[in-house]
């Protein structure tokens, strides 16, 4: 069986960013950039896939700059077999990024594509849903626990009303959440190893895929700064404060 995985080279989660001064977006200039967490997720529960016996391939692709490669080395130094790098200088957007993955699923015919259900950038949380449109695959999005057998995905998610179920039939979509699994650390000796697996490298040209953006961001701005607490020494006059001062949101 083989699997796709999608991953997105992001701002670390540990850094701290800032808006641009003209406003455009957030300023990345020598910002540390790493994997989105929830894609090092899927791939981790792709390679143990493999590691079971249950999947045969584990193929790696990311959207991007050529810097992406380096996200890609790291999945797969976790353990992904090869790795595909669809290169544009063009600001991706959640529709242009699910076309491009559309051609390579067409392409590669995995029976199970793993996606992180968000990305810490934008958050928009829309890649996966998309692509499961665009392919008229099933899909399983914020899976916290995945079960392959007999040509199904059995997907467990939590939702507003508590807890769902899903039985998707193979070739299915399914997005990760964080409880899923915990992403193993990477060793110097499978980063020496990753550098070894073969990297394909391509244009969104050559997949016969658009990706110029629908959507034009007008103004980023910071959030607003919060005011400082009050600090009180008895619970009357918190109590107080709560029935006169505080503000229902």
């Amino acid at each position: 069986m083989k699997v796709l995985i999608a991953v997105k080279r992001v701002v670390d989660a540990n850094v701290k960013v800032g808006v641009r001064s003209d406003s455009t977006g957030v300023d990345i200039t020598n910002v540390k950039m790493s994997m989105n967490p929830f894609d090092e997720i899927a791939v981790e529960q792709a390679v143990r896939l493999k590691e079971a016996g249950v999947a045969s391939e584990v193929i790696v692709a990311s959207c991007g700059s050529s810097q992406a490669q380096e996200t890609l080395r790291t999945a797969l130094a976790i353990g992904a077999d090869r790795a595909v790098l669809v290169e544009t200088t063009v600001d991706l957007q959640p529709l242009a990024v699910a076309k491009v993955l559309k051609a390579l699923v067409d392409k590669e015919r995995p029976s199970l594509v793993i996606l992180g259900k968000q990305a810490i950038d934008d958050d928009s949380n829309q890649t996966g849903q998309m692509l499961a449109a665009l392919a008229g695959l099933p899909q399983g999005t914020f899976a916290s626990k995945m079960v392959l057998a007999d040509g199904k995905v059995t997907v467990s998610r939590e939702v507003d009303g508590g807890a769902e179920t899903l039985s998707l039939t193979l070739p299915a979509i399914v997005t990760t959440d964080l409880r899923l699994n915990e992403p193993r650390y990477v060793t110097l000796p499978n980063i020496m190893k990753a550098k070894k697996k073969p990297l394909e490298t391509m244009k969104p040209e050559d997949l016969d895929v658009d990706v110029t953006p629908r959507l034009k961001t007008l103004k980023v701005t910071d959030p607003p700064k919060r005011s400082a607490g009050v600090m009180v020494h008895d619970v009357k006059t918190l109590v107080g404060k709560l029935k006169t001062e505080a503000k229902v949101l």
